[in-house]
């Protein structure tokens, strides 16, 4: 295909949302275009070996950042997926829409359309959930959710504590509690295997005649006559050619590779490009705005076997991953996680301004046998995830070589007030796993353990705090897009991913980048919103 209506840079969370919409008219041709391969590995399909997928090197961009000044220099590693699905190939899993006042707070900031009313219906669009169909829920979308098995002792004992502590306690984050409170969690699995984009809207896509997939190819410049986009420049096996787009040119390479792509193209801040010896085509504030959503953790010794810890014994774990390979139901199935709290460090906060990930299992957990090499025992992490971070990182060329990686700056507690909050969730923590009934089923504190002043709980979140891989806001709605994603100043050019959100929202970015590319969809079409 050396031409197509509308080109797709990038196969992730967007990407394969957009060629399944978009090509669902056989009128439309449709080119997407991954830098990655195929979205093949045996880990890919099984939720519990999620942890070993994000470093396995052929599926990940593995980025890392620059030197982080609040962390001591400290540099952090970026995972972004590179392969059909994208990051949702290697993520997680967890369905998480954020609050509503986050979207409404977009609208606020000018990304008129965006509001909670706005978005919700395309979260019912793209969701299958195990519920069925409701206010609030998708009963037949393309995109699986079912609920984590936490039953237990300690799953019991959190929801009791959050109650005591007069936290919202539901079995349904995103119903009429939608992101507050304390509820069991909710992921993208069907039928016990990883429900990726790929997966769930590019898989079903796949035959139809109007619609080409081409993986291994990295797009290294959007073409430009004048101030439209007319095509793409790829590279595939050491050849370069220029594929041209009839209508559009859709980026959906995400919150760092989107900006580094319009930058490449002339498009972004016209004195840093005129600097690399760049032709600016529109002098746009690409790739500032970047936010991230910090986490570290807390953690304690469990005073009875009730963890995880059991079934990281190597021939329970071995049984249950060959259970697993024959289709039989298994623990392989299954994240080692118990639940999701959305918390507010002030009371007088409108919506929540941290989470807490709670798991049955230590950190440094691992695999053991009697005999041979222990266990590290059973215990509880909480991670504190900071959900409206303040500071401000950037995304930047390092050359004008497209295969130079970009320059990449989190920022990470760059504005004191986040390290502020982050020290109160610390503290808010501590409180949670003091209070009955989880009081009484845990012992020594890991983590962050014998620190109690200021000063040594900020040296702690300084030397332990990492991120939950949640990038946004590099070409946010309102500074370098409009309304309906298109880039300002230029034709035929839209970027539909994390990147466009005005700010990130209070959860896990997946599900929100699946609906930003569900509502894009229509206003490319310019069709009918979903009632």
């Amino acid at each position: 295909m050396d031409r197509a209506d509308f080109i797709i840079v990038g196969a992730g969370s967007a990407g394969c949302v957009l060629a399944n919409r978009l090509s669902e008219d056989p009128a439309n041709s449709v080119l997407l275009i991954e830098a990655g391969g195929q979205d093949r590995h045996p880990f890919l399909r099984m939720p519990f070996a999620f942890m070993k997928l994000q470093y396995v090197e052929r599926l990940s961009w593995n980025y890392w950042s620059e030197p982080e000044h609040e962390l001591g220099g400290r540099k952090l590693w970026l995972p972004r997926g590179k392969c059909l699905g994208g990051t949702s190939s290697i993520n997680g899993m967890v369905y998480s829409r954020g609050h509503p006042l986050d979207y409404d707070e977009w609208e606020s900031l000018g990304a008129t359309g965006w509001g909670w009313s706005d978005v919700l219906p395309y979260f019912r669009r793209s969701e299958g959930n195990w519920r069925g169909a409701s206010e609030w829920h998708g009963g037949d979308g393309p995109l699986t959710v079912t609920p984590v098995d936490a039953a237990g002792p300690l799953f019991d004992a959190t929801m009791e504590t959050a109650r005591n502590l007069g936290h919202v306690v539901s079995n349904d984050q995103h119903g009429v509690h939608a992101g507050e409170g304390f509820s069991p969690p909710e992921v993208t699995v069907a039928n016990g295997r990883r429900a990726s984009a790929a997966t769930q809207y590019l898989r079903p896509a796949t035959n139809r005649p109007n619609l080409q997939v081409r993986t291994n190819a990295t797009v290294t410049r959007i073409v430009l006559e004048g101030r439209r986009a007319v095509g793409v420049e790829i590279v595939k096996r050491g050849r370069s050619r220029i594929i041209r787009a009839e209508r559009e040119v859709i980026l959906s390479a995400g919150a760092y590779n989107s900006p580094k792509l319009l930058m490449l193209s002339g498009v972004g801040p016209a004195e840093a490009l005129a600097g690399l010896g760049l032709d600016v085509v529109a002098d746009l504030p690409v790739g500032r705005n970047l936010q991230e959503h910090p986490l570290t953790g807390v953690g304690y010794e469990l005073v009875r076997p009730i963890g995880f810890e059991a079934n990281l014994r190597f021939d329970r774990l071995a049984g249950n991953v060959t259970r697993y390979m024959l289709g039989m139901a298994a623990r392989a199935t299954q994240l080692p996680v118990t639940a999701f709290g959305f918390m507010r460090t002030e009371a007088k906060l409108a919506r929540p301004d941290i989470k807490a990930n709670l798991y049955p299992t230590r950190l440094d957990a691992r695999v053991w046998f009697p005999g041979i090499r222990k266990g590290a025992g059973h215990a509880m992490t909480a991670f504190c995830v900071l959900l409206r971070p303040r500071s401000r990182g950037s995304v930047r060329l390092r050359s004008a070589d497209p295969a130079a990686p970009p320059e990449i700056r989190i920022g990470m507690y760059d504005d004191p007030r986040d390290l502020a909050t982050m020290r109160a969730a610390i503290c808010q923590m501590r409180a949670f796993f003091r209070t009955e009934p989880l009081g009484s089923l845990v012992g020594k504190e890991l983590m962050p353990g014998g620190v109690e002043d200021e000063a040594e709980i900020d040296a702690y979140i300084r030397s332990t705090s990492i991120l939950a891989h949640h990038a946004s806001s590099t070409c946010a709605i309102g500074a370098v897009v409009d309304p309906d994603l298109r880039v300002y100043g230029l034709e035929a050019l839209r970027v539909v991913d994390a990147s466009v959100m005005p700010r990130v929202v209070g959860g896990n970015t997946n599900a929100p980048v699946m609906m930003i590319a569900e509502k894009a969809s229509d206003l490319i079409l310019g069709r009918t919103p979903p009632s």
